[in-house]
């Protein structure tokens, strides 16, 4: 690999993707993106006894979707590059345990399926591992538990608030499949001093605005030369500060960019307010509807720039607030 610029990687063997799953709840089924899904479930809890449980399980079937589109077997792959929402990662701990193979937990929020990818890829490319998982979840119930009150409560959810998607995708990486791993760019941790966790796409909006204009300006590209920059997940509040920043820096995104948090509902028909979130948000779309579209070649060169908003229960109740990441994978045909 070689750096280009302040943080910009580009990868001299490009590793590939060789198979993807993106598997969802019911919800997610009655979606926009529905037909892109490998799986989706009616019971949100997957036939299993916790919203805990059932997040592993996706997991478990988003693997197993992507080893099967990759004539793959779980001992075939290297490693695997995984991650999740709740505490100590337990979604992928429990969801993988049976695959065995090697483990490398991961944290970045709803960044973490770019933080995973170029992992995944980095570890290709380097000839540490012939092949490499990326993957994460999220399920509504289990982050609300987690973050915010019981669904029991009944809470009203503010305008401003996005809806959690019960999801999850995964990416086999290694070398011999059509779309390409070509740069990654590991994002800075930003803050700008917003403490409203109903308000996840105001948080993560400046970092994802570094991110892309620091990719642009190493690389030497523009928006322009790009078939598509998604981010994830900004939702509608945060994708309209997105594109203010960037105009403010000279650099108009508008006629490229969309988000994974507005393209997984329907915002009008749903009532997920300001969009969708969390991390299997930004993996299905990419795992299901982005890579079957790049495998389709109507898109043939876009930046996967996932974000994801750093906090914890404990940082929340001690008012901090909330740090955002973005890390890009530029991905081609």
């Amino acid at each position: 690999m070689k750096r280009i610029g302040a943080q910009t990687l580009e990868f001299t063997a490009p590793p590939t993707v060789l198979g993807h799953g993106a598997v969802g709840g019911r919800k997610e089924s009655e979606g926009p993106l529905a037909a892109d899904f490998h799986q989706t479930f009616d019971d949100t809890r997957l036939q299993t006894d916790s919203w805990e449980k059932a997040e592993a399980q996706l997991q478990k079937e988003a693997v197993s979707v992507a080893l099967a589109g990759a004539g793959l077997g779980a001992g075939e792959v290297d490693m695997i590059f995984a991650g999740d929402l709740l505490n100590q990662c337990i979604s992928s701990t429990f969801g993988l345990l049976e695959y065995q193979i090697p483990f490398l937990g991961q944290y970045g929020a709803c960044s973490t399926m770019a933080q995973t990818l170029l992992m995944a890829g980095i570890m290709v490319d380097c000839g540490a591992a012939r092949r490499a998982a990326a993957v994460t979840s999220s399920h509504f119930c289990s982050a609300e538990r987690q973050f915010r009150t019981p669904l029991e409560y009944g809470a009203q959810r503010t305008p401003t608030a996005q809806w959690t998607a019960t999801a999850s995708g995964c990416a086999i990486v290694g070398q011999g499949g059509r779309v390409k791993l070509l740069h990654g760019l590991a994002g800075k941790v930003v803050d700008l001093g917003v403490k409203d966790p109903s308000n996840m796409g105001a948080a993560m909006a400046p970092a994802a605005a570094d991110s892309i204009y620091r990719f642009l300006e190493d690389t030497g590209t523009a928006p322009k030369d790009y078939d598509g920059i998604f981010t994830g997940d900004l939702g509608y509040v945060g994708s309209t500060l997105l594109l203010d920043m960037l105009r403010d820096n000279g650099m108009e995104l508008s006629g490229v960019h969309n988000d994974c948090g507005l393209m997984l509902f329907d915002r009008q028909r749903q009532d997920v307010h300001a969009g969708g979130s969390g991390c299997g948000c930004s993996a299905s779309v990419l795992c299901g509807h982005l890579l079957n579209r790049m495998e389709r070649g109507e898109l043939k060169n876009i930046l996967f720039c996932a974000t994801g908003a750093l906090m914890s229960t404990t940082s929340q109740q001690q008012g901090e607030a909330i740090p955002g990441v973005c890390h890009i994978v530029h991905l081609g045909i």
